[in-house]
């Protein structure tokens, strides 16, 4: 009976011990502040809906106001004023560079936004309207003016004066075609002239100097030289 009772107080779970308790308490305490949290930011979320909603519909009545800028948000607060605005019919678009300083303009639909005026914005610009209509205009001349010089074709140089009639006094007006028809090899480059080339004998005059110098050969004798 003993050994019965034993084995099943064995058996049994122990008791949690003191560090055991104090744990799972913690745990309770946490998941409570967690769920306080959540509950907390979720009313946040409503109040700025409201807010947002409230600030939406006062613009849309302000017939004086044709967009609407917005202090910098975070991303959740971005993401609720877009679907507030979305619902009411606007345009919503967010600029800036960094999450921290990002803010979102509205626009009402009959006043949307050009892409010139988002670019002003994305580059972190005011929009003047009268800067970009003369920046407008001055872009549509500078196009007009390139497409007709396109059909005007290309410019043509011509010079003012003739070189050869300005140096004409220095070198003659044939002196260039005279120095051309003239031209010869010059000696002094190891070029022989074209006179100079020119055999001026006889044919007789050649053949017998050609039977002396053979003699000569065969006779042994010195060549004497020609004039």
């Amino acid at each position: 009976m003993a050994d019965l009772l034993g084995s099943i107080l064995s058996s049994m779970e122990k008791p949690p011990s003191l560090s055991d308790q104090e744990t799972r308490r913690r745990a309770r305490e946490q998941a409570a502040r967690l769920k306080k949290l959540q509950e907390q930011e979720k009313q946040q979320k409503v109040e700025f809906r409201k807010r947002m909603e409230k600030e939406v519909s006062d613009f849309i009545q302000d017939s004086g106001q044709i967009k609407k800028k917005f202090q910098p948000m975070n991303k959740i607060e971005r993401s609720i004023l877009h679907d507030v605005v979305e619902v009411a019919g606007l345009t919503s678009f967010s600029f800036g560079e960094d999450d921290e300083c990002r803010y979102v303009m509205i626009f009402k639909k009959e006043f949307a936004p050009s892409d010139e005026e988002l670019d002003s914005y994305r580059r972190g610009e005011e929009w003047d309207p009268q800067k970009a209509e003369e920046k407008r205009k001055l872009k549509e001349l500078a196009q007009r003016q390139e497409e007709e010089a396109a059909q005007q074709g290309p410019v043509v140089v011509s010079p003012t004066s003739d070189y050869k009639d300005k140096y004409s006094h220095l070198i003659g007006k044939g002196a260039a075609k005279d120095a051309a028809h003239m031209l010869q090899a010059n000696k002094t480059y190891g070029c022989v002239p074209v006179a100079n080339k020119r055999d001026t004998r006889s044919i007789e005059e050649a053949m017998n100097e050609i039977r002396a110098k053979k003699r000569l050969r065969q006779s042994g004798e010195e060549l004497p030289p020609t004039s």
